[in-house]
């Protein structure tokens, strides 16, 4: 009971805290401590013989875990994005945008730019990392309220792309080795909730910002944003083409290099944007130097709630609550996706709450004869729901890392379009899927 107590308590503290723009460095670490003394964990290594749970232990697994496997692309991207901006190729780029779409497609050209490199393979993290200096540009000549940039970024990046049939994202790819599917699992009613979700999804999206600019909202500039006086900038085409390269260099290493494919998708990405437009850059080491503290910010906040993910997964009332979510009654589909969104919200990770699920509920639902592809394609939309509260990873290094906001004006937009319209997505696949179609 007290374990429960401690992992609800921990999680609710989390989200509390970072909502109220606390350091995630500090609120990580003090949300898993408060899970870990309810639930009786050691709090040393030395207490517990080797390998056993422990407060400090197991925190720094799940911390420095996330730093060994994602540094490198998080520095590549960041370096990416500073060099689109000192060089003024993503200026260059929304300058065009804008002048041959027009203001009122400027939101929707950056959730086109997310939703393109997303499907190519790009990770969700790199994606904000890459389309932000374009997304602020766009934003600054179009007047609107920045603090939508996150729910902009987020949008066209981890609802109707990143789980949807075909896509090479971690998240479509997870059941397969459970289920024995294929990457296009379900892609008659994939299609169809990717559909709803990118028309439903954009004009929520727009209508929130059309209310803010009636309010009085408008576009607030900041002493750190990159000055936009007249210059001298690279041809439109010059700026397109190094997210071109990403975007190959991605899909062609993707199958064998799997997620390092990013780091030589990356390196291309900077090596193409300096040769193209070297001539164009303000300071380039600067721009590298900026990069560099950019990415080590973004990946310390997103360890440190990756860290209380590490303990909470560790205590007693995780594996209650796993069995409760997996064992829930009714519609196998329906229990499916309450336990995979239910266990995803609770890690803050898609990915995590299919790796933890799925082991369970794929053996057990699929011996009662459900069909595996839409038992694939219901566990990979939910677990892009309950995923991006407030303590998630990717949420917490867009609002805070890459588009300098806070939770408080930032997420209540991006939680409209990554919670609650994935969570309209996946009630329409089990509908779909319970009336036959795609089966």
């Amino acid at each position: 009971m007290l374990s429960m107590i401690g992992l609800i308590g921990g999680l609710a503290l989390l989200i509390y805290l970072t909502m109220r723009g606390m350091n995630l460095l500090i609120v990580g670490p003090i949300s898993a401590l408060f899970v870990a003394v309810f639930s009786g964990m050691p709090l040393f290594p030395q207490l517990v013989e080797e390998g056993a749970a422990n407060f400090v232990g197991n925190y720094m697994a799940g911390f420095s875990g996330f730093v060994t496997a994602w540094y490198m692309m998080f520095l590549l991207g960041a370096i990416f994005g500073k060099v689109m901006e000192d060089s003024g190729a993503a200026d260059s780029v929304s300058e065009y945008i804008v002048e041959k779409l027009g203001m009122k497609y400027a939101v929707l050209a950056i959730v086109i730019a997310c939703a393109v490199l997303t499907y190519g393979g790009v990770s969700l993290f790199v994606v904000a990392f890459s389309v932000y200096p374009m997304a602020l540009s766009l934003f600054r000549q179009a007047n609107l309220p920045r603090r939508f940039i996150p729910a902009a970024l987020a949008f066209g990046s981890v609802t109707f792309t990143m789980t949807s049939a075909g896509s090479p994202e971690i998240q479509n790819w997870i059941p397969i080795e459970f289920l024995h599917t294929s990457p296009f699992a379900g892609w008659e009613v994939s299609a169809i909730v990717a559909v709803f979700m990118m028309i439903f999804g954009y004009w929520w999206l727009k209508r929130m910002i059309t209310k803010a600019i009636a309010r009085g909202e408008k576009f607030e500039a900041r002493k750190t944003d990159p000055t936009m006086e007249k210059r001298e900038m690279p041809h439109p085409l010059m700026g397109l083409i190094p997210l071109v390269v990403v975007l190959v260099i991605s899909f062609v290493f993707h199958d064998s290099l799997k997620q390092s494919a990013l780091i030589i998708a990356l390196l291309g990405g900077v090596v193409s944007a300096y040769l193209l437009n070297r001539k164009y850059f303000k300071n380039f080491w600067e721009a590298l130097s900026e990069g560099t503290m950019g990415a080590l910010i973004a990946i310390g906040n997103t360890a440190a709630v990756v860290g209380f993910g590490g303990v909470a997964k560790a205590v007693p009332a995780f594996q209650v609550a796993v069995d409760t979510m997996t064992n829930i009654p009714g519609s196998p589909l329906i229990g499916a996706a309450i336990a995979v969104s239910a266990i995803a919200g609770m890690t803050g990770s898609a990915s995590g709450g299919q790796a933890i699920a799925l082991p369970l509920l794929a053996p057990h639902y699929l011996d009662m004869g459900v069909n595996p592809e839409a038992l694939h394609r219901v566990a990979a939309i939910s677990s892009g729901a309950l995923d991006s509260l407030p303590h998630n990873g990717y949420v917490v290094t867009t609002v805070r890392a890459i588009c300098g906001e806070s939770h408080q004006d930032a997420y209540n937009p991006v939680a409209a379009v990554t919670v609650i319209v994935p969570v309209i997505g996946v009630a329409i696949a089990i509908v779909l899927f319970s009336l036959g179609l795609g089966i």
